[in-house]
């Protein structure tokens, strides 16, 4: 590939970012690009600004080279916007905290987030696809629902060295469309992170549609949340306390059940099982399934994708489907705490589907309500370790500490 054509490819990736297509189709076609070219900026912008000083030195300087060195500057540019952005994400998301619980929310963590807690670690940039982490020990392939067979299983993570007891619990629920996806690919840097720090993560499997359309999603995200009830005191977490999270249709599954605690008509068979959460921290999610507020990429994306291929049937056939399985039209005054996180440029799941969720649960929650907007992320931006995603994983550790400090000193047991 010539040198013009690398730097039309990467102007047009840049491009791309930071102005993603508009539409639903649109959407579609810049997620992946759009995705990959923000959260690896700095490592696009190291090859741009090398590749394209080589070329001003010994390249010559005939028209298509100028025209390169042009659009190569020009690239460099926008992927130093983007970069700026992903470091403002530190500011965003205690701009959130700060603003859902309190400027003093800090005061109430122990211990302190210290400067290196907020650092962006630059030496793990350099291989933002290693996610292994040498101090937590993972526990595979855990059964939850035997019966269905690999989609039922589960994976624990937790530090490899002590012993635990009572350890605060997150629940991790996967993306990829419902259809698509599996436990150990998804949330690993939060897992990790937290796991490192003495928290127990169950990382779970569910059934995929088409072959088991919703809801069967939702009823094994609660089989998993009643397993864990039962069996997290084994591996040393404490079953009163649990989280949970999830990105893309892992968000709306994680915000469905935690606005549906013990609903019978999500637990055939295990009715009597307790399936509440005390948090919640969804990433991206659906939460206007049914397309209730009339937004046009909602109803494209109900009746073009989940009605034919997640839900199986129409939304004129099976309307009390699609209605139950929307976050947003399942808020009650009993809602847990949230911190709902999303990106401006979303080409998937448009922004405005979390302003509403927000906006509704603290019209008719009660609980607390964080929300983390963050200019110029895309859908799936905390797939791997980047600059935006570090930040946001310190930012939940954050909140979900100060949560869980909260919770212990109002149990009637506490001795604070």
């Amino acid at each position: 590939m010539s040198f013009l054509s690398r730097r039309i490819l990467t102007a047009a990736l840049v491009a791309n970012a930071l102005r993603p297509l508009p539409g639903y189709r649109g959407g579609i076609v810049s997620f992946v690009p759009g995705w990959m070219t923000t959260e690896l900026a700095p490592h696009l912008f190291a090859v741009t600004a090398a590749d394209t000083a080589a070329h001003a030195v010994w390249g010559g300087s005939r028209g298509r080279s100028r025209t390169g060195l042009v659009l190569g500057a020009a690239s460099l540019v926008g992927l130093g916007v983007l970069l700026q952005q992903a470091r403002h994400a530190r500011e965003d998301t205690e701009t959130a905290l700060s603003t859902g619980l309190g400027a003093d929310y800090l005061d109430q963590l122990d211990p302190q987030p210290s400067p290196a807690d907020l650092a962006v670690p630059w030496r793990r940039m350099v291989y933002p696809f290693r996610v292994r982490e040498l101090t937590v020990r993972v526990e595979r392939d855990i059964a939850y629902a035997p019966e269905h067979g690999k989609r039922g299983l589960l994976d624990v993570y937790r530090p490899a060295e002590g012993d635990l007891s009572g350890a605060p619990v997150l629940v991790q629920v996967h993306g990829g469309g419902w259809t698509i996806g599996s436990k150990d690919e998804q949330g690993l840097p939060l897992m990790n992170h937290l796991a490192a720090k003495g928290w127990v993560c169950v990382s779970i499997n569910y059934r995929l549609a088409p072959r088991d359309p919703f809801p069967a999603q939702i009823i094994d995200v609660k089989r998993a949340l009643a397993w864990v009830k039962d069996h997290i005191a084994e591996y040393g977490g404490d079953p009163d306390y649990v989280a949970i999270t999830g990105g893309s249709a892992g968000g709306h599954l994680a915000a469905l059940a935690a606005v549906t605690p013990n609903d019978p008509a999500y637990q055939p068979g295990f009715e009597d099982a307790d399936t509440s959460v005390q948090v919640a921290v969804p990433h991206y999610g659906v939460y206007d399934f049914a397309a209730s507020t009339g937004q046009r990429r909602a109803e494209l994306m109900r009746d073009r994708f989940l009605a034919p291929r997640v839900v199986r049937r129409t939304y004129a056939e099976a309307p009390e489907i699609f209605e139950a399985g929307s976050p947003l039209l399942r808020i009650t005054p009993e809602a847990p705490d949230f911190f709902v996180i999303h990106g401006t440029h979303d080409g998937l799941v448009p922004v405005e589907q979390a302003r509403l969720f927000v906006e509704r649960l603290r019209e008719v929650g009660k609980a607390t309500v964080s929300y983390a907007e963050l200019p110029g992320a895309q859908h799936a931006f905390d797939m791997f370790p980047s600059i935006r995603s570090t930040y946001v994983v310190r930012a939940i550790d954050r909140y979900l500490h100060w949560h869980w400090n909260r919770w212990r000193r109002s149990r009637p047991d506490s001795a604070a």
